[in-house]
């Protein structure tokens, strides 16, 4: 299923391809068009048995990074869309960008930066739905500011009881982070479980 990039994501369609095990990318190949996916296999992270690097935990020790939440939203999609060092091509067109910023001002879609000495230095960005966080992408300008970011998302999780934390399509920098497959059937059967819980996530 596709949105040409004449049409532009109604938030309500949005939500509901999210509830039912969907999420949207664009490719910049065709003109950023929209596409609905729902990949066999997902990316997901086992709130219960993830573990920060020794690296992770010695900075956060260090404090010489600082975390928010909700800070500055665009500012995070924003560094998340930019072409990276080895991948100058985005998913995150205009059009996905302006939804997200939608659901962010609906109180749905939530940023969590990483701060180094005053400057914006990393972060990620997601939707947050029941007891379900669907992850959607990261950034980092200094090493380990994204990590920094997640770990203290995953805490964040756990304390709010959150059952689901969502990576979507699997890679080694969610693999390293501690990221497991599962098969499409399980993924819905603990999704369908999550959004059955209403959990405020700040």
């Amino acid at each position: 299923m596709e949105l040409t990039s004449r049409q532009m994501i109604r938030i309500d369609e949005l939500i509901r391809a999210y509830r039912q095990g969907f999420f949207p990318m664009s490719d910049p190949h065709e003109d950023e068009k929209v596409y609905w996916c729902q990949p066999y296999r997902r990316a997901v992270f086992d709130l219960d048995t993830y573990r920060a690097s020794r690296d992770v935990l010695r900075l956060t020790r260090k404090n010489e990074f600082s975390v928010t939440f909700d800070r500055e939203f665009e500012a995070v999609i924003n560094g998340c869309a930019a072409p990276r060092k080895n991948d100058h091509e985005t998913w995150i067109s205009g059009e996905i960008m302006e939804a997200y910023i939608k659901l962010h001002n609906l109180g749905l879609a939530h940023s969590i930066e990483s701060w180094y000495q005053g400057e914006l230095v990393g972060g990620l960005y997601g939707i947050a739905l029941g007891a379900a966080f669907f992850g959607e992408s990261m950034f980092s300008l200094r090493s380990y500011a994204s990590r920094i970011a997640f770990d203290r998302l995953v805490l964040h999780l756990r304390e709010r009881g959150y059952l689901l934390l969502d990576a979507q399509i699997m890679n080694p920098h969610l693999e390293m982070l501690g990221a497991v497959e599962i098969e499409h059937e399980e993924y819905m059967r603990q999704l369908n479980h999550a959004l059955q819980k209403k959990i405020v996530f700040l």
